[in-house]
């Protein structure tokens, strides 16, 4: 009973660390515009980026309260990374060319697949390694595709860019489906303490 109690401060620290964080992140541009004219963010970037963050958070804390799996919840918290990042890159400069360059609406499939295959799975740990497995390999194929079609590659460093991005973020995908499938042999139902 007092490692349940012990167990649910620590966690409860991390989550107060976690929404912290968050909130120092949102703020961050607004700091940065104090200093330089680079950054140059309006009400509406604020609101997508804030957006993003609670949208984070609350899967990251629906991972906390419905399994006491340390790695299911490590396998949400990389998918959550992956996800927010995948999304943040391109909206803010994105990956293949500009954040203006088509090409870049395929992330949204290779974020299809891990949402579509997360809710046909219902959320169990098996069918969850099988969906970030299936995300990984889309991810891969995106870049493969991006560079077989040469797209957005009227930029010297986009390619270098797709590479390099694509092994980043299929490892996360492959990471966060390794934790999973890791998690299939922990129970997972019950409330966190």
């Amino acid at each position: 009973m007092a490692q349940m109690a012990s167990e649910g401060r620590k966690w409860g620290r991390l989550r107060v660390a976690g929404w912290a964080m968050a909130a120092a992140l949102w703020l961050l541009p607004l700091a940065a515009m104090q200093f330089t004219d680079e950054v140059n963010w309006d009400v509406f970037d604020f609101a997508v980026f804030g957006s993003m963050l609670i949208g984070a958070g609350v899967v990251c804390e629906l991972a906390v309260w419905t399994t006491r799996s340390t790695a299911y919840r490590s396998a949400v918290g990389v998918a959550v990374v992956a996800a927010f990042l995948l999304v943040w890159i391109n909206l803010a400069v994105g990956i293949i060319g500009s954040e203006h360059n088509p090409a870049n609406l395929m992330y949204g499939g290779v974020l299809a697949i891990a949402i579509i295959g997360s809710v046909i799975s219902r959320f169990k740990p098996s069918g969850m390694a099988r969906a970030l497995s299936a995300t990984a390999v889309a991810q891969a194929l995106v870049g493969i595709t991006a560079l077989a079609f040469g797209l957005g590659s009227q930029t010297p460093s986009v390619p270098q860019a797709i590479v390099l991005s694509t092994g980043f973020f299929t490892l996360l995908w492959l990471l966060s489906a390794f934790l999973f499938l890791k998690a299939t042999h922990i129970p997972t139902s019950g409330v966190a303490p």
